[in-house]
């Protein structure tokens, strides 16, 4: 069979967009990763946050192989995924306005705590809100976002700010209005995102970073290991027994 020539040019583009990041993000993420490395040695907690496809990317930082054990997941009823249905509900929950203070305020979130916000166009109510709120309570808080979107598009909460108006720091993925890398003749609309990809590897090159710094600290990082290999239960178990006042996702 050949090759596909689309499928070359997207992977092409997506390794463009990674290199981007490394060469032009490298002291956002260095920064982030000091965040997450404080908040871990001061005995704070950390959360992630992401709606619709967003929440992929915040996901993956959480009971993960390989990623800190204190990473939890922020969930909104009905924005994590695409589960709900309709799913076009999920999209209509972003825009509403008061939801995140809620949720928020019902979680075990305090000051000193990092959450980390995912949101690509950054312009929905939801992720400005989930800023605001939290830096309020006094947490730190790490925007994974599209910078493009607060110039090419317009803000969908009251004040007319976009999620990295709001945030101590912010890890820029570069992706294009529209999140679309490809077009071909004969195609009415672009195609093939890109976003998933750059999200997550910021979000895990922050947590590299963190790890690195934490290391240089000489303090132990709570990491996981795979449960697919010999030994790696045990290590879990006794990982999140040490570090258990800071873990949420497991009774």
């Amino acid at each position: 069979m050949s090759e596909s020539k689309l499928a070359g040019q997207f992977l092409d583009a997506a390794i463009g967009l990674l290199r981007r990041v490394r060469d032009e993000g490298a002291g956002p993420v260095a920064a982030a990763g000091k965040a997450v490395a404080d908040a871990v040695a001061a005995g704070n907690r950390l959360f992630a946050f992401g709606a619709g496809h967003s929440s992929l990317a915040a996901q993956d930082v959480v009971y993960r192989a390989g990623g800190l054990a204190v990473m939890n997941l922020l969930a909104v009823p009905g924005t994590v995924g695409v589960d709900v249905v309709p799913a076009p509900l999920g999209s209509a929950l972003e825009r509403v306005e008061g939801l995140a203070g809620a949720v928020l305020g019902a979680s075990p979130a305090a000051a000193g705590d990092v959450l980390v916000i995912v949101s690509l166009s950054g312009r929905n109510a939801l992720p400005v809100e989930m800023a605001l709120s939290a830096r309020a309570l006094g947490l730190t808080v790490i925007g994974v976002t599209s910078l493009a979107y607060a110039e090419g598009t317009t803000s969908r909460h009251t004040t007319g700010t976009f999620l990295g108006d709001h945030c101590d720091i912010v890890l820029d993925s570069g992706i294009a209005v529209g999140d679309a890398e490809l077009t071909a003749e004969g195609v009415e609309a672009p195609f093939a995102p890109a976003s998933t990809i750059v999200t997550s590897a910021l979000m895990q090159a922050m947590m590299a970073a963190a790890v690195e710094r934490l290391v240089a600290r000489g303090i132990e990082p709570p990491l996981l290991r795979s449960g697919n290999v010999d030994g790696g239960p045990e290590w879990n178990d006794r990982v999140m027994a040490e570090h258990h006042e800071r873990i949420f996702y497991r009774p």
